[in-house]
């Protein structure tokens, strides 16, 4: 069946329907589930263990879990991704990561969040991610470049066994899905534990299937094709750029993987929010400056090209597949999260009696 869809529509088409469909699913779930890395990383700031983190322990392990378990059945194969195969940087995910946290903070959601939210009528996060986008094509291939450049070639790492953390430790993928399930089930427990719905923690491990689902998709398309076709999964910042960039500039969109999750993503959260009566305009207030807002989309833009992608792309496509550098910087994006989380609630705390 795949045969005869790329030798009906073409390979780049057959991507864009598999971009849409994860997008959709995707989508979807993020919205019902409340999934949202930001959210998580101020519980832990906060010294508690709360019904966000759950979500995002059950979507970041199903991921794993469903990405290692498909690599230990033979039906799915990794080694030559982007973020392992090639030369990985570091310097880029511990000074992205950071940057990419604290503009998180500062913009109330990551890259995917934002995408999520602008498709349930949220103007904020409509504006912040259109300038994230800019900034993010402006650090790739604009005037911000030869910084991330340099920035990234501070610490490098070769591609290969050196970028991989299951290589270097020596652990099999069936270990790692093991490890995967336990979180799982630990996640799930702090969602009982916290009184998460139950529909929202499914969303949740739906959201980390839609990426397991984004690398075999793009894999079994890479093997059925006659072309060179690079696998990949869900991630926002250089799909965003690209589709982007291809409606501003060219009368053609060159189809991908990428060019179909977007609007895969919108359209799958904004049916959701439709369909639960959540879709509702939100606009710039008193309480929301735009200024802070702004601030944070040029730091996730600039410091999700550095780090290698946001905290879908990096944290959990890349996560699930062990790659060195993704782990890097989703750590290092939690940590400038809680550390810009506090800063801001000091003044806060400062002005309460006793």
């Amino acid at each position: 069946m795949l045969e005869t869809l790329i030798d009906t529509w073409g390979d780049g088409a057959v991507l864009a329907m598999a971009g849409a469909l994860v997008g959709v699913i995707f989508g979807a779930a993020a919205q019902h589930s409340r999934f949202c890395l930001r959210a998580a990383t101020i519980e832990v700031a906060e010294r508690g263990l709360g019904p966000r983190l759950s979500i995002w322990l059950i979507a970041f392990s199903a991921g794993v879990l469903s990405v290692q378990a498909a690599i230990a059945a033979g039906l799915l194969d990794v080694s030559q991704s982007r973020q392992l195969a090639a030369t990985g940087s570091l310097s880029g995910a511990i000074i992205g990561g950071l940057m990419f946290g604290a503009g998180m903070i500062l913009a109330r959601g990551c890259a995917s969040r934002l995408l999520v939210l602008s498709a349930t009528g949220n103007l904020r996060a409509l504006v912040t991610g259109l300038v994230l986008t800019i900034v993010a094509q402006s650090a790739l291939r604009g005037v911000l470049s030869p910084a991330r450049e340099a920035l990234a070639a501070l610490w490098l790492v070769p591609g290969g066994e050196a970028r991989s953390i299951l290589s270097q430790l020596g652990m099999s993928p069936l270990v790692a899905a093991g490890l995967a399930a336990l979180v799982l089930i630990a996640g799930f427990a702090l969602a009982l534990a916290r009184h998460v719905r139950l529909s929202h923690a499914i969303a949740g491990t739906v959201v980390g299937l839609a990426v397991g689902l984004g690398w075999l998709a793009t894999f079994m398309i890479a093997q059925t094709s006659f072309e060179v076709i690079p696998i990949s999964s869900v991630t926002f910042t250089g799909p965003s750029t690209d589709t982007l960039m291809g409606l501003v500039n060219s009368t053609s969109v060159p189809l991908g993987f990428g060019i179909g999750l977007v609007p895969g993503v919108f359209a799958g959260a904004a049916a959701m929010a439709l369909a639960t009566r959540e879709w509702r305009i939100e606009r710039f207030g008193p309480d929301t400056p735009m200024e802070r807002y702004l601030i944070g989309a040029a730091l996730m833009g600039f410091g999700s090209m550095l780090a290698g992608g946001c905290a879908v792309g990096a944290g959990m496509s890349g996560g699930a597949i062990f790659a060195l550098t993704a782990w890097v910087a989703v750590t290092a994006m939690w940590l400038g999260a809680m550390a810009t989380h506090l800063l801001l609630a000091r003044p806060a705390r400062s002005a309460v009696p006793g």
